[in-house]
């Protein structure tokens, strides 16, 4: 037994220990910060993904791009966690979070070269973000969200590096329009949640991009169930249901015995005047549309349509509740219990339109409503991908200013005011924390220099006189113009952005990078190659792409 080796791990794992396992987590980091580096700023190239199944993605939002690849890596699959989690919580700096996380792990490089140990490089760079934060909340400036052009100045900004730009103030007008809309249900706090479920986007292939617009309402996809109901009332009274209006069968099997040849007759009779009560007990509050989230039998139909009533059916809960806010009626689970006060009358128009093939129903001139549609038309099902997904940054953004309405200039101004103050701190750090500490500061100056690049600039040039503006007083609003290469002050071009934003990034960013290096062992399971014998036929399951493999 003497030199036989103990194996303990698997035979069939792959094994990184020690130095090995962090410089592979970091250039697996820089390989992935690498994918979205040249899509920062408003000289951004499109990336084009071809899924498996022959779908094609065109865009240049972080999140969008790394959720479509498929990685191996474990420290890179984590990278890409980043991304979404900043997506999920602040909708905006998704492209950053990733370039500052990749360009924090290849600062620490030297440190583990020269054996520094990571727990030392860790410290530096927690009291490197700790310093940050506060620097961030000192340089923020206060607006006043009632003013629609200081809540417009940032989500120009926001909008300035996407698709959309090309067409001006269009889609910041349209988030603009849908949160202010959705603020009147008076939850601030819970602004992100309201947006989500009360700002419904709509895309609509076809038209221009200029008739996308934001009804004072709600769009459905339905059309009335009958051809002879009325498409086009003014002033409805609408009852919103979430039951059939069917004959309930029973519950377990049920057995009818016949005796004499009327039976069958009144048994169905019986089905009928069911059906009509219920239809009465709706009826008797005059409305003028009935719509439920469950079927609707053709009975019902025909004595709903002698009560000159329009019926919709089958509509989705969210829809159901989006029609609920803006009419002003409730949802009732039983026709019975119907009452005045549960009938919407704040709806002002109900038509049904037909745009391409499909009937729209739109319930439009509400007063005071709080939830809306935002319809999206576009030439190709890409572009108006495309769009709605920088609408949903836009969105995001806005939510971020009316929580926190504290602004940042953008343009990389911020990073290099930030490292700038850190690298004077600096030298008050004791011991080993020092190095780290500056090695923070000088992976900050990142962003400015991906801008430059991205535009084609002298890089070199244009960070040595951002350093220089930004060492003298009154040097903070000195940043990089994206469009031109060019250094200029953010508040004159008016590029700003949104506190929660920035800070959501620092963080996410250093204590990201602070974690993987902190791991100094990677176990890989690689899976047993298949027996060739009587295996040959199954197949391993392909992992399936993109939202399904995120869960």
């Amino acid at each position: 037994m003497q030199g036989a080796p103990v194996i303990v791990v698997n035979a069939n794992t792959k094994r990184e220990q020690g130095r090995k396992a962090q410089l592979g987590n970091i250039q697996a980091a820089k390989a992935v910060s690498d994918i979205v580096l040249t899509t920062l700023g408003p000289r951004s190239m499109l990336k084009m993904l071809l899924d498996p199944m022959g779908g094609i993605v065109m865009t240049n939002d972080g999140n969008a791009i790394l959720r479509e690849i498929d990685v191996q890596h474990p420290a890179a699959k984590s990278m890409i966690e980043l991304a979404r989690a900043q997506d999920e919580e602040v909708g905006d700096g998704t492209t950053s979070v990733i370039i500052l996380a990749g360009e924090m792990m290849v600062a620490a490089r030297p440190f583990i070269e020269k054996n520094i140990h990571p727990t030392e490089i860790v410290n530096g760079y927690f009291k490197a973000l700790e310093d940050s934060v506060s620097i961030l909340d000192e340089i923020a400036q206060q607006i006043d969200t009632d003013k629609k052009e200081e809540v417009m100045k940032a989500l120009q900004s926001c909008i300035g590096t996407k698709f959309a730009f090309r067409w001006g103030t269009l889609i910041s007008d349209l988030s603009l329009q849908a949160t202010r809309i959705v603020l009147r249900g008076g939850n601030v706090n819970k602004l992100n949640l309201e947006i989500k479920r009360y700002a419904k986007v709509e895309k609509i292939p076809g038209g221009t991009l200029e008739e996308s617009c934001v009804l004072e309402g709600v769009m459905i996809n339905k059309d009335v169930t009958h051809p002879r109901m009325r498409r086009e009332i003014k002033n409805p009274r609408i009852i919103l249901l979430d039951c059939t209006l069917e004959y309930k069968k029973g519950e377990s099997m049920t057995n009818m015995e016949m005796t004499k040849e009327s039976d069958m007759t009144d048994a169905l009779q019986q089905e009928i005047n069911e059906v009509a009560l219920m239809c009465n007990d709706i009826l008797k509050h005059k409305p003028d549309i009935v719509i439920t989230e469950k079927g609707v039998s053709d009975l019902a139909q025909h004595f709903l349509l002698k009560g000159n009533v329009s019926v919709i059916r089958r509509v989705r809960k969210t829809d159901n509740t989006r029609i609920a806010r803006v009419s002003g009626a409730t949802i009732v689970n039983r026709p019975e219990e119907l009452q005045e006060s549960d009938v919407g009358t704040l709806c002002g128009t109900f038509e049904v339109k037909k745009i391409g093939d499909d009937y729209f129903a739109f319930f439009v001139d509400c007063q005071n409503p709080t939830a809306c549609s935002i319809i999206l038309r576009g030439a190709s099902k890409d572009v108006l991908n495309e769009m709605e997904r920088n609408l949903h940054d836009c969105l995001a953004v806005a939510k971020n200013i009316y929580q926190d309405p504290k602004l940042l200039p953008g343009g990389g101004a911020v990073e290099m005011e930030v490292s700038a103050r850190l690298l004077e701190k600096a030298n008050k750090v004791e011991g080993l924390g020092q190095l780290p500490y500056k090695a923070v500061a000088y992976a900050l100056e990142i962003i400015p220099r991906t801008l430059s690049a991205n535009c084609g600039a002298d890089t070199v040039r244009v960070l040595t006189e951002l350093r220089a503006k930004h060492s003298e007083t009154g040097g903070l609003y000195f940043g990089v113009d994206g469009n031109t290469g060019k250094i200029a002050k953010m508040n004159e071009i008016n590029v700003w952005e949104p506190l929660s934003v920035k800070k959501q990034v620092f963080k996410t960013a250093i204590e990201s990078a602070c974690m993987l290096l902190r791991i100094d062992d990677v176990v890989s399971g690689i899976k047993k190659k298949q027996q060739q014998s009587g295996r040959q036929g199954e197949e391993e399951p392909q992992e399936t792409f993109g939202d399904q493999r995120d869960g």
